[in-house]
């Protein structure tokens, strides 16, 4: 193995550790903050990408010195603005945004608004820190430094023009921070993306969550929301949702959680993401029946047997009037294209 080889299969080391969760009370009306701060802007991406990431793979050894080169130096810029998140007894990770200590991260990273966190620099110093707003629905959070001072942060790109294939790097803390440690980098493509969810190679685990997804200017894309079973389809949180949302997320506004109902003994074997309502489909049951009938992760719900599905509501209280056995359409949307699957009903296995 040459050196170049070497040095990059290094870079993408993983290390597998457990993640714990987190669970927090809800933000005070009174520790609202009087005056929002305006939304931050896409950046523009300054950089030249090398043309060695517009090819299908690198060839031959001074390609893979390319990427090295432009891995190095996008690290050296966006390093120093990936945290370290402690709050309650879970840890994660999170990217510094704003000079003044805007911190994306992860919704069930931060959890309930209004609760006193730490955070933790590249260089191992600890500030104090505030939990702001949650959507539960989608899986952002927000983070505010409460220690007085200026700090590195990283621009914003855009995820609505993420492409498949296209290159991207993660940065985060598995199992947390580690004194000597630096955030720890990997890098993959982009397996799809929508204004749901962005899916990617890009290994992760445990304690990564609410980390940054970049794109090769060092742009934020995405925060890091649920992994895989294979640590290499994993979900991250649009960045775009951040920017649409931000006044509520600045205000310590939490929403978006799942409403009780009637529970269906008719399931189709999908796992969506935990605490929210979009239909997007983040897990598939082994041997399912919706496995069985080709779905993929990824695909995103839109109708079942021509009614139109607005949220896991809907399709709860439709699959609530089905019994196991029955058969359905259902209609999906999967990198663009619509297309529908019939499929049989599963039984929901005794608890």
């Amino acid at each position: 193995m040459n050196i170049a080889s070497s040095r990059l299969i290094r870079s993408v080391s993983v290390v597998a550790v457990v993640f714990l969760g987190l669970s927090l009370p809800a933000w005070g009306q009174d520790e609202k903050p009087e005056k929002l701060d305006p939304a931050p802007k896409v950046a523009e991406l300054k950089d030249k990408i090398p043309d060695v990431f517009a090819k299908k793979a690198p060839k031959g050894v001074e390609d893979l010195k390319a990427m090295e080169q432009q891995l190095k130096k996008m690290l050296a810029k966006v390093m120093p603005a990936t945290v370290g998140l402690v709050v309650g007894n879970g840890s994660g990770s999170g990217v510094i945004i704003s000079e003044d200590g805007y911190i994306l991260t992860a919704g069930h990273v931060s959890g309930k608004p209004g609760r006193t966190c730490v955070v933790i620099l590249p260089d191992g110093k600890r500030l104090k820190g505030k939990t702001l707003g949650y959507n539960e629905r989608i899986d952002s959070g927000l983070v505010k430094i409460t220690d007085k001072g200026k700090y590195p942060f990283v621009g914003i790109g855009e995820s609505g023009k993420l492409v498949k294939d296209q290159w991207c790097v993660t940065l985060g803390h598995p199992g947390g921070f580690r004194p000597g440690r630096t955030p720890v980098l990997r890098f993959g493509r982009v397996i799809m993306a929508n204004n749901r969810l962005v899916q990617t190679s890009c290994p992760l685990v445990g304690g990564d969550s609410g980390g940054p997804l970049f794109d090769l200017g060092g742009r934020v894309i995405g925060i890091h929301s649920r992994i895989s079973q294979g640590i290499t389809e994993n979900i991250h949180v649009p960045v775009d949702t951040y920017l649409e949302t931000w006044d509520r997320l600045v205000a310590g506004e939490n929403w978006g959680g799942p409403d009780s109902g009637r529970r269906a003994q008719a399931v189709l074997g999908i796992g969506f993401s935990r605490g929210g309502s979009d239909l997007a489909v983040v897990e598939l049951t082994k041997d399912g029946p919706a496995e069985k009938a080709m779905f993929e992760v990824g695909d995103v719900l839109t109708a079942i047997d021509g009614k139109k599905l607005k949220d896991r509501d809907d399709l709860q209280a439709y699959l609530a009037k089905k019994k196991p056995g029955d058969e359905v359409k259902v209609e999906i949307e999967r990198e663009g294209e619509t297309r529908i699957i019939t499929m049989k009903l599963g039984k929901r296995p005794n608890p």
